[in-house]
């Protein structure tokens, strides 16, 4: 078995600045979890259908076509979830329906909560650093063009290392 988990990768000079907010909240996971966008959370997945799988991303990616991205300003998932996040300004859509269709392949995967596209950069911290990362970060802005997708897997240190990239062709 695998945890693997499929998401849009932050590009620099943006990814630098998002590991940086997130280690200054003191979250456990800023150097093992790199920015990111989720298409698909991690799971649980048999060696034997990582193949399938992979093919089936290949599949969706042909699909899609490069889509503008704008990160604007934090939000979070208090008091459901203890999570501060910057929010997508633009590229919802297109994340919404890249996740339906990564999740409509071989490997199921039923979500826990409703699909909300973001970047974390506070989790596994205390409330007191939850409010100051929302707070201090509040004006936070970044706009780039995606144009792939990735499968990482989790390594036995925790660490979410990418695989494979899945250039949008669509």
């Amino acid at each position: 078995m695998r945890t693997v988990g499929v998401s849009i990768a932050v590009p620099e000079p943006y990814f630098s600045q998002l590991r940086e907010m997130r280690r200054a909240a003191g979250d456990p996971q800023a150097d093992a979890v790199p920015p990111h966008v989720t298409l698909m959370p991690p799971t649980e997945v048999a060696d034997g259908l990582i193949p399938a799988f992979t093919t089936h991303l290949h599949d969706v990616a042909r699909d899609f076509a490069p889509f503008d991205m704008i990160l604007r300003g934090t939000g979070t998932f208090r008091p459901t979830s203890p999570v501060v996040f910057v929010q997508l300004a633009q590229g919802v859509d297109s994340c919404e329906q890249l996740e339906s269709a990564v999740r409509s392949g071989p490997i199921g995967r039923d979500l826990e909560f409703r699909y909300h596209p973001h970047v974390t950069i506070a989790h596994h911290v205390d409330d007191g650093a939850l409010t100051h990362a929302f707070e201090v970060n509040k004006h936070y802005e970044a706009a780039f063009t995606v144009s792939e997708f990735h499968l990482y897997f989790q390594e036995d240190d925790g660490v979410w290392s990418p695989v494979e990239a899945f250039p949008l062709q669509g």
